[in-house]
């Protein structure tokens, strides 16, 4: 049997495993496997490529940094806060609560950098308030789904980490070209619930209240004050993304061990009057114990343990695809398209049709080193593409068959994954327009960037 029958044989295989449910990483890893065989390429190169990214990626440190920032900011309650302001900003528009999901999407977004961690948090919290104020519960879901992908986007974003670690750029320079497209995606998204409310007459409207939007700003200033940290450090090079991620960590505990034993006072003190102790708790949140962060901190290291072996393996995946040849056949079919916009738009299309069946951390580590180069030589900015490269990918989020964000939006709301479809049309057709407008305007991707 020849080796290209035997290729496409483990190929075969290997797509049929991924349409069983097998995880993502044990597919990529057989199939490095089985390529190894083929060309005769021992598995010690995949161990030493496995150690080279965890050894020599300083940059990724930031990736389980922010994904356990996360976790103690939802369980410290501060998210809960977050939402509650959005809530009030929002409430007195027809969909203010589904728009106020997709806000609180948006603030969780910035200090989590986790798209299934934005969806999980804020599909739980504000799931079943949206039933009870009268939406859909497929719309519900579905929106908690959406809301998710500009956790990717907005920064700091774990995926953004990633891609500069790969591409040699500064990630800080990603985090900010990454600001002003996050925030058009929430308004895009916004803009279509409102017209899905508003057609369907879904939501219960409440009268905007100054003080209400005054005194949840002032509960969510912890949420406020850990976002502007992580944006103040990275955009003044106080710090490293790592290192802000390190602070966000450090913050985090301090916040959620300070506020628990505050709450805990001012519960056991009697002698206060019960209108000073409702300032005081504006100030503190529920926060956690000491014996918790144990918890909180095997759950942060789970999903680490989930994300960074695909990145390995997916290097490794990648370094095959390339003695295979499969750079230099997508290299010249975009190549081939032409100049600047006919290969732009012929990589979205590829991000896009691969976004719909691979999670953005494979999509990323294949398909970025063979577009990125080819993207710069027609003239296009390297963080401006990274921008539009990861914008496209994190709309794989709600496109099935895969849909990440679909599925976990399904496991914490119990809406089966089927039944979301229906209403993610508008917000896909919301998130591409976006993206199309971000492609053609590299401003606003470059604008906030200090001169390079």
């Amino acid at each position: 049997m020849s080796d290209p029958t035997i290729i496409t044989l483990i190929s075969i295989l290997v797509t049929i495993f991924f349409m069983a449910g097998v995880p993502v990483f044990l597919v990529i890893a057989y199939w490095v496997i089985g390529m190894s065989y083929v060309l005769d390429l021992q598995l010690l190169n995949m161990g030493a490529a496995l150690q080279d990214v965890f050894t020599d990626g300083f940059a990724l440190l930031a990736m389980p940094l922010f994904i356990l920032t996360g976790d103690l900011i939802n369980r410290s309650g501060i998210a809960r806060r977050l939402s509650d302001f959005a809530y009030a900003c929002l409430g007195w528009i027809r969909g203010g609560l589904a728009m106020a999901s997709l806000g609180a999407c948006g603030l969780f977004a910035a200090i989590s950098g986790s798209n299934s961690a934005t969806t999980a948090t804020i599909g739980s919290m504000l799931h079943p308030e949206m039933v009870k104020g009268g939406y859909d519960e497929r719309f519900s879901a579905a929106t908690a789904a959406a809301g998710g992908t500009v956790g990717i986007i907005i920064p700091p974003s774990i995926i953004f980490i990633v891609y500069g670690f790969l591409m040699n750029l500064p990630i800080s320079d990603l985090f900010v070209a990454g600001i002003i497209p996050g925030a058009m995606m929430v308004l895009g998204m916004m803009l279509a619930c409102f017209f899905v409310c508003w057609k369907n007459g879904w939501g219960y409207i409440i009268a905007l209240n100054p003080m209400r939007v005054i005194k949840t700003a002032v509960g969510g200033w912890l949420g406020f004050f850990a976002i502007g940290l992580v944006l103040w450090g990275i955009y003044t090079g106080k710090f490293s993304p790592t290192e802000a991620a390190g602070v966000t960590v450090g913050f985090g505990i301090i916040a959620g061990l300070a506020s628990f034993v505050v709450t805990y006072f001012l519960k056991m003190d009697q002698t206060k009057d019960w209108s000073e102790k409702s300032v005081a708790s504006m100030l503190v949140v529920e926060g956690f114990t000491i014996p918790q962060v144990p918890g909180i901190v095997m759950r942060s290291a789970q999903i680490t343990g989930i994300l960074a072996p695909l990145i390995a393996v997916s290097v490794v995946m990648q370094q095959i695809l390339s003695l295979l040849g499969a750079q230099q056949v997508i290299g010249d079919f975009v190549t081939s398209m032409g100049g600047y916009h006919a290969v732009l738009f012929t990589a979205m299309a590829i991000v896009f049709v691969s976004g719909m069946i691979l999670e953005s951390l494979p999509v990323t580590i294949i398909l970025a080193p063979i577009l990125a180069p080819i993207a710069a030589s027609v003239g296009v900015d390297p963080v401006h593409f990274s921008v539009i490269f990861l914008v496209g990918a994190s709309i794989g989020f709600i496109t099935p068959p895969y849909g990440l964000n679909l599925y976990v939006a399904s496991g914490v709301t119990g809406v089966p994954y089927f039944r979301l479809l229906r209403y993610t049309t508008m917000y896909l057709f919301a998130l591409i327009s976006v993206w199309i407008i971000v492609a053609l305007t590299p401003d606003l991707a470059l604008m906030l960037l200090p001169e390079r």
